[in-house]
């Protein structure tokens, strides 16, 4: 929804078309106008606080886009201002996806939902920078501390938030906590999944078929 001319309401070329097609212009606009902040409220700073996931959205320079969670105990997003957020990078599976497509491309688009006790959404769009753990907590004293043996932060994503506004509550399941807590930074296949989608077996089984044909 960015929109960096701050002489016109917010909202991109392709989405003032499609309202114009589906004939939602007027009611864009309203949310626009009633719902849309470039900062962080108290409120919407309370609620990141209470947080233990985050859905997030990058994009490489092409524009191929991946999305990711990231999870943690409250406060794991910690925000540093008004118009600043940083989330740390776990330890995972050693891809970087994220990390890599935000060195090309710093947009960045993040979702809060809360399933347990509001089921309310917050979106905070914007662009974000890589930190280096030694580099960022002079900066921030506030950061916060691993609590769990693994749970050290390799890096921090900062964002620097240039829109917020609300994901409403209409079909967010209502969800109850259960389960142990994880052993984060485990290399444990088994306890991390183990090839639950089948692909390893999937791709084990298609090298399989090119080395029985001769292929190398």
């Amino acid at each position: 929804m960015t929109q960096t001319d701050p002489n016109r309401m917010p909202g991109t070329e392709g989405e003032r078309h499609v309202q114009a097609v589906m004939g939602t212009t007027d009611r864009a606009d309203r949310f626009y106008r009633d719902q849309m902040l470039d900062h962080l409220n108290p409120a919407m700073k309370e609620f990141i606080a209470r947080q233990e996931m985050l859905f997030i959205a990058t994009a490489d320079s092409r524009g191929e886009c991946d999305s990711s969670f990231r999870a943690g105990p409250p406060g794991f997003v910690h925000v540093i201002d008004d118009r600043t957020l940083a989330y740390p990078e776990y330890r995972g599976n050693g891809v970087f996806a994220s990390a890599g497509n935000v060195v090309q491309n710093p947009h960045i688009g993040l979702m809060f939902l809360d399933f347990q006790r509001e089921r309310i959404g917050l979106h905070v769009n914007g662009r974000v920078k890589i930190m280096e753990d030694e580099r960022l907590r002079p900066r921030v004293p506030g950061l916060p501390l691993p609590q769990t043996p693994g749970q050290r932060a390799q890096m921090w994503m900062m964002v620097q938030v240039e829109e917020a506004y609300i994901h409403c509550r209409k079909h967010i399941p209502h969800l109850r906590r259960v389960g142990a807590d994880e052993s984060w930074g485990t290399d444990d296949a088994l306890s991390k999944g183990g090839d639950f989608f089948a692909a390893k077996q999937e791709n084990e089984a298609r090298r399989g078929a090119t080395s029985a044909a001769g292929y190398p």
